[in-house]
């Protein structure tokens, strides 16, 4: 059996590795570890209490497994993890034992890609080929179905169950249970206003601000014509200020996403150039 551990790697008596693991430097592993065939352990993560690693599964630094659940009724119950082969586990991510209440297991399938930060709480059971992105949170007892996306920085609330082949976007905030092949979205970025605050710091002068707050104006979603043509306007308009042309650059260049556009109702109403253009009906 060809075992390979770092000289700097603790390994606590007791712990069990199959054939080909690797464990990097500074690695803690506690006694009651298994580590199944071909799984990689990086430097510096930390696994502790009843956890058992699956074959081919991947983890990288800092990330922490198997240690007691942030519940204030832990008792330090013999609580176990189960995490499923071939997995991805990336920097920093915790997951967490369970506790007598939820049936004293946490499992991860088979195939996850668990990114930078993300946080799988106590008694959460999360199916195979699930990506949780950076800092995606599930609280504890969440139920997490098959070939389920959650979006970086979502934040899934105890006891919610989230069906099959559902995508949930960043940012987002779940407190119900989420249906099989649904799509949450979270109230994404929208253009509210100028900065107006920067441009005045920055040493931007008057008349520039006011040809911004035109130029502004002619691109919001509720004027006339497509797109295109009132990208046309503007630039026929206000193009010889130099700051639009930075905004007519910017909106010519490659990319990969649509663009931000003023809403509906926008309002530039430049009489005093205090006044910040807002949304119509907006405080």
């Amino acid at each position: 059996m060809t075992v390979t551990i770092h000289p700097t790697a603790l390994i606590a008596e007791g712990a069990v590795f199959a054939d080909n693991v690797t464990i990097g430097a500074y690695s803690l592993i506690g006694s009651h570890v298994v580590l199944k065939e071909n799984v990689t352990i990086h430097s510096h993560v930390v696994l502790e209490g009843r956890t058992t690693i699956g074959a081919g599964t991947e983890i990288f630094p800092f990330a922490t497994i198997g240690l007691p659940p942030q519940n204030i009724h832990c008792k330090g119950e013999n609580a176990s993890v189960t995490i499923g082969e071939k997995c991805i586990i990336r920097e920093h991510v915790t997951i967490h034992a369970g506790t007598e209440k939820g049936g004293m297991k946490t499992t991860v399938g088979n195939g996850c890609y668990i990114m930078v930060g993300a946080h799988i709480a106590h008694d959460c059971h999360i199916g195979n080929s699930v990506i949780m992105a950076n800092n995606a949170t599930l609280g504890g007892h969440v139920i997490v179905g098959d070939y389920v996306n959650i979006g970086g920085l979502a934040a899934v609330r105890q006891f919610v169950r989230i069906g099959a082949h559902a995508m949930i976007s960043g940012l987002a905030g779940v407190s119900e249970d989420i249906m099989p092949f649904a799509n949450i979205l979270a109230a994404k970025a929208t253009l509210r206003g100028l900065n107006l605050v920067g441009m005045r710091r920055r040493g931007l002068q008057r008349q520039d601000i006011q040809d911004l707050r035109n130029a502004y104006n002619v691109l919001a979603k509720d004027q006339p014509g497509t797109l295109a043509e009132r990208i046309q306007k503007m630039k026929n308009l206000y193009g010889h200020s130099p700051v639009v042309q930075d905004l007519i650059t910017f909106i010519g260049d490659d990319s990969k996403r649509p663009l931000a556009l003023p809403l509906e109702g926008w309002e530039c109403d430049a009489s005093d150039e205090g006044d910040e253009p807002r949304a119509a009906g907006c405080a």
